[in-house]
């Protein structure tokens, strides 16, 4: 599935330079929590909290919106902001997030897809339609994507799932074993 095609290309592909590993670091921290690309540039610690069961969040009002997104944060992207958490410039800045200007993370993406040998359009819009494919993919619940996207209703949520063929099959034969059992 896709979250495997990710994994093995763009996870853990060696990139060419700092630049790119960057990029990639940031559009991996989209895609594995469905911040929009102006919500990840705008991070800053008081968006960070740890609940007592130890989970990580973000809570970040939505730059388009002002609603609330709520994020549980998997090991991955965690491993990303300690990977930057020391870097001077951006705690000058109070940024978490080595980002550029989205025109200027657009056309690195585009090397970054070239080297990774994704043949799709990569740009940061992308990153948040990944996650709610991944989202769709593994089985979560429409109303938790929208959630965590910080959608108000759930329309807005499935206009960005393209539900995959894998999923509807999944689903059709897990109807077919309940009624032919």
């Amino acid at each position: 599935g896709l979250g495997d095609v990710y994994k093995r290309q763009l996870i853990s592909k060696e990139m060419p330079n700092e630049r790119l590993e960057c990029i990639r670091d940031v559009f991996c921290f989209c895609a594995l929590t469905g911040l929009a690309f102006t919500d990840a540039d705008n991070l800053q610690k008081r968006h960070i909290t740890t609940d007592d069961s130890g989970t990580t969040w973000i809570h970040k009002p939505r730059e388009k919106t002002s609603v609330i997104s709520r994020v549980p944060l998997l090991p991955y992207p965690l491993k990303i902001l300690q990977k930057y958490e020391h870097n001077p410039e951006l705690q000058l800045k109070g940024k978490l997030l080595p980002i550029p200007s989205n025109q200027k993370m657009n056309s690195y993406l585009k090397e970054i897809g070239t080297i990774c040998n994704i043949h799709k359009n990569l740009t940061t819009h992308c990153a948040r339609h990944t996650f709610a494919t991944l989202a769709i993919e593994y089985g979560m619940p429409i109303d938790i994507i929208a959630k965590i996207l910080g959608h108000t209703n759930t329309n807005m949520t499935r206009h960005y799932a393209k539900i995959s063929e894998a999923n509807i099959s999944r689903e059709m034969q897990r109807i077919g074993k309940v009624l032919t059992a």
